[in-house]
């Protein structure tokens, strides 16, 4: 993967939240995968939430964020070090720029693929714990989506734990997981989430069934994006990406092997349990970013039709 060093960078799409202050609670949204938030399913979800709040940032809330260099992090500040040369060496940056080419591609694909205006999403930097409209959260929950404020959230300290405890350190895992994100504001703006908890309460007993499609769809849309993210530019119209590599496609399909419901079960050291899904199974999390990525077409990606 090649990010293009002329493109300009538009943290204006960013929130830089680090530094504040924040309280655990209850959530609803969508999540990346394996990383479920606490909606209050128990069992093996709540185990895999303590445990990944315990790997990053300690379990502690509020605590000041550091940078990838060490440097204090703000808003004014992260436009200024987005601005710099090394600007493609900062991993803010880098997931701005992410952010940028994601919102890029559905600017032009949401209406004239699937009929509707994209309206943008802010992506919130945060550190330890952040308060959103869906209630507070701490890092333990990984990226989200809150349906309610459309906005998306990542404690970038993520990527260590994506590395170093689920075993997925390809550097485009980082841009795989905006997009994913991403693709829960495409379907809340489609009103596929709003139609997906409607036959949630209707229907109980598939609940989770009906989890798994959304995610397995958001996955789709992430690998749509990655067909066509080489065609995203900045404002300028300078392209953002200079390269995508079949390499980086495969990082992309094994951070989807490793955050699949299964992987994440046997990994906690349980049994795999296919009615406590809430994300889908690695390969199918594989499939279906695949099929988004070798078709390049959203409307591809309609899993609540599939079998």
């Amino acid at each position: 993967m090649e990010l293009n060093d002329k493109a300009q960078i538009d943290t204006s799409q960013v929130d830089d939240l680090r530094g504040s202050s924040g309280g655990g609670g209850g959530l609803g949204g969508g999540g990346l995968g394996g990383l479920p938030l606490p909606t209050g399913r128990g069992g093996w979800l709540g185990l895999i939430v303590a445990v990944l709040a315990t790997v990053i940032g300690g379990g502690t809330f509020g605590y000041q964020a550091l940078t990838e260099d060490g440097a204090p992090a703000d808003q004014q500040a992260l436009a200024a070090r987005c601005a710099q040369a090394d600007k493609l060496r900062k991993l803010d940056c880098r997931n701005t720029l992410y952010v940028n080419s994601v919102q890029d591609y559905w600017r032009d694909a949401l209406p004239q693929r699937l009929g509707k205006p994209y309206q943008p999403a802010k992506t919130n930097f945060f550190s330890g714990a952040v308060r959103t409209g869906c209630g507070n959260a701490d890092a333990g929950v990984g990226p989200f989506y809150c349906p309610a404020d459309r906005n998306v959230y990542i404690d970038l300290t993520f990527y260590r734990t994506l590395a170093d405890q689920l075993g997925a350190p390809g550097e485009f895992a980082q841009p795989y997981v905006i997009a994913h994100e991403y693709g829960h504001h495409v379907q809340t703006l489609l009103g596929t989430e709003a139609q997906m908890r409607r036959a949630q309460q209707r229907d109980p007993g598939n609940a989770n069934r009906y989890s798994v499609k959304l995610e397995l769809q958001a996955d789709c849309y992430a690998g749509a994006w990655a067909h066509h993210a080489t065609g995203t530019d900045d404002q300028r119209g300078v392209p953002l990406f200079s390269k995508i590599t079949d390499a980086d496609i495969q990082e992309g399909l094994d951070t989807a092997a490793r955050i699949g419901d299964d992987a994440i079960q046997q990994k906690m050291g349980g049994r795999v349990n296919e009615s406590a899904f809430t994300h889908g199974s690695s390969a199918d999390r594989q499939r279906w970013f695949r099929t988004g990525y070798d078709t390049g077409d959203p409307t591809r990606c309609d899993t609540f039709a599939a079998a």
